[in-house]
C-alpha cells in the first residue's frame, strides 16, 4: 500500500511538471475560455481554492467572492477574506463583454482600473471554476465549497497548465 501511495505521488508530480513545461510552450496561444456560462447558475458564492499571489489578497484567507445580479444586468462582486484577524470586503461590478459565451467578463474594484475575467474552466454542475486573464498572469481556482478533493484540483492544475498558466506560481489558499 505504502509503495502505491508512493508510485501514485511520483506520477503525479511528473504530470504536472510535464504539464508546467506545456503550459510555457502554449503561452503565446489566444485563451480559450468555456463554450458557454449561465450567469444564473454561476452567481453565487465562490471560494478560493488557489490563486496566484496577487499584492491585493497578500495576507488574506478564508478568502471567498459572491456574485450577485445588479438591476442593470451588470453583476455585484463582493470578495472577501480574513487579513490580520479581520474581515477584510472588497466591493466591485463585472460586465459581460463576450455575450455569446457569457465567459469573458470586466470586472472592476476602483475607477478607472478594470481586469479581465475569463471563465476557462467550469465544472456541468456549477461546482467549481477557473477564472484567468489573457495574459495569464492571474488564476482563481474557485469552488463551491471551501475544500476541493485532491483529484479535481490536480485535474483543474493539468487543465490550466493545458492553456499556457505556470501551475507552479499557484499557492492554495487557507480555508478553515
Amino acid at each position: 500500500m505504502k509503495y502505491k501511495r508512493e508510485i501514485l505521488a511520483t506520477t503525479a508530480i511528473i504530470g504536472l511538471a510535464g504539464a508546467a513545461a506545456l503550459a510555457l510552450r502554449n503561452n503565446d496561444e489566444p485563451l480559450q475560455t468555456v463554450q458557454f456560462v449561465e450567469l444564473e447558475k454561476y452567481l453565487g458564492k465562490w471560494y478560493e481554492i488557489a490563486a496566484f499571489p496577487q499584492r491585493f489578497e497578500r495576507g488574506c484567507s478564508n478568502t471567498f467572492a459572491e456574485y450577485s445580479l445588479n438591476a442593470d444586468g451588470s453583476i455585484a462582486v463582493k470578495n472577501s477574506c480574513i487579513k490580520e484577524g479581520k474581515l477584510s470586503v472588497a466591493d466591485g461590478e463585472a460586465r459581460v463583454v463576450d455575450k455569446k459565451t457569457n465567459a469573458k467578463l470586466t470586472v472592476q474594484f476602483q475607477w478607472p482600473f478594470k481586469g479581465k475575467y475569463w471563465i476557462i474552466g467550469l465544472a456541468h454542475d456549477y461546482s467549481y471554476a477557473v477564472v484567468g486573464h489573457p495574459n495569464r498572469k492571474y488564476l482563481w481556482i474557485l469552488n463551491r465549497k471551501p475544500q476541493m478533493d485532491s483529484q479535481t484540483y490536480n485535474h483543474l492544475l493539468a487543465m490550466a497548465a493545458s492553456k499556457g498558466f505556470d501551475v507552479r506560481k499557484l499557492v492554495k489558499t487557507v480555508q478553515n
